[in-house]
């Protein structure tokens, strides 16, 4: 039997209006959205009130500040210096050109001048003799023994002033802007200051670069021939999740406390200058901390390497260049705002090869509320050579026919 052209087109259009609505009644319909907690519509309230003359509390991965107050003002950091001792000690070690076993001498100077007949705090080792160097550094940690840290400032760069000289340096090499050593221990003296923002940036960068010698900063306690000393950071003792990272006091300095705690992914970093007691203190820093738990989280939004644009490129061996970030792009924002995040990718209209791999072709921008939160440049993850001569002219045609 014969059919027509007519029948056969209304036939194949009816077969088609059939699988058309298979495939409609076989697609699973969007279900509706879980509401969101009532809690994330409203805004993040303010942080505790805290005593301290100035604070700041930092995201370690983002190194965004969440909160703080005179976050940039100039202090002195009494016996939080020594986190900057610790690190310029890491870094040698890792560098080699120190090692754990190093005996350090406790010289006559630095026993006179940190010792046990000062008003400050004391490791507690022999004068004109030595110890492991690991020793002396958990001597300087936990203990907070001065001593200690003119001992291995004299054993590492020959004298304190010339540790202090190592001290900026790494300071600058971090990126602590508002920073200036010129001792290891931080009793006071002229020039010598920090901030809140460059203590957390510090802390931040210890925690980072040298876990090891971080981790000293939870040893709860001591022992140097019969003396056994505590840590002064109590809270230690009241939160699990607290892992350093070192206390301060002077009479010009007050009190003051820079404290880390984990929980599960997310690490915060507080800083507490010039507040009014011990109590105070921890009080304000832990306060600060459980208010950072509670209302922030982090997010990686990009990883590194991988590609979130392929835009077209003129003239090159291929037509389209990857883009994507050198570092994981991360943001710290208010809980439950995530689905808010507004990204924006600014790239040029025309991309004319070459491009070298690695190479800043534009940069990605993410907003909440209106306002960036993160941003970070977009590169080549791989580089696009020229593409052959008759190439480059065709796309030489076709671009000046576009722009006709």
């Amino acid at each position: 039997m014969k059919i027509s052209v007519l029948t056969r087109r209304a036939l194949l259009a009816a077969l088609a209006v059939g699988a058309f609505g298979l495939a409609v009644a076989q697609t699973p319909q969007p279900q509706p959205a879980a509401p969101a907690a009532l809690s994330d519509a409203l805004p993040v309230p303010p942080p505790p009130d805290v005593v301290g003359e100035a604070w700041v509390l930092m995201d370690y991965a983002t190194g965004q500040v969440l909160a703080g107050e005179n976050v940039d003002k100039r202090m002195e950091p009494a016996s939080i210096t020594k986190v900057m001792t610790s690190y310029v000690i890491a870094a040698e070690l890792k560098a080699g050109k120190i090692k754990p076993t190093d005996p350090v001498m406790m010289s006559e100077n630095a026993w006179r001048s940190g010792g046990a007949g000062t008003d400050g705090s004391y490791s507690g080792f022999e004068v004109n003799k030595t110890a492991p160097l690991v020793d002396m550094e958990k001597g300087m940690v936990v203990q907070s023994g001065n001593d200690a840290a003119i001992a291995l400032a004299e054993h590492v760069a020959g004298s304190e002033d010339a540790f202090a000289a190592l001290m900026n340096a790494y300071a600058k090499r971090i990126g602590l802007k508002n920073s200036n050593f010129v001792n290891a221990h931080g009793l006071p003296a002229e020039n010598h200051y920090s901030t809140p923002r460059d203590l957390a940036l510090l802390g931040r960068a210890l925690v980072r670069d040298f876990p090891e010698a971080y981790s000293h900063n939870k040893i709860k306690e001591f022992t140097v021939g019969p003396i056994t000393q505590r840590n002064r950071n109590v809270l230690l003792w009241r939160d699990p999740s607290v892992d350093g990272i070192k206390t301060g006091h002077t009479s010009a300095a007050g009190y003051c406390l820079m404290a880390s705690a984990k929980r599960g992914d997310q690490r915060l970093i507080s800083v507490v200058m010039h507040s009014t007691s011990e109590k105070q203190r921890a009080n304000d820093s832990l306060a600060l901390l459980n208010w950072g738990f509670r209302f922030y989280e982090t997010h990686k939004l990009y990883d590194a390497g991988k590609a979130i644009a392929s835009p077209k490129i003129w003239k090159g061996e291929a037509d389209a260049v990857r883009l994507g970030v050198a570092r994981p792009l991360l943001v710290s924002m208010p809980r439950g705002k995530y689905e808010q995040l507004k990204p924006v990718m600014d790239v040029p209209k025309v991309l004319v090869a070459p491009i070298a791999k690695g190479q800043a072709v534009g940069n990605v921008r993410v907003s909440l509320d209106g306002k960036v939160v993160a941003q970070a440049p977009l590169v080549a993850l791989d580089g696009v050579p020229e593409g052959g001569f008759f190439k480059r002219l065709w796309h030489e045609l076709l671009m000046w026919w576009d722009s006709v």
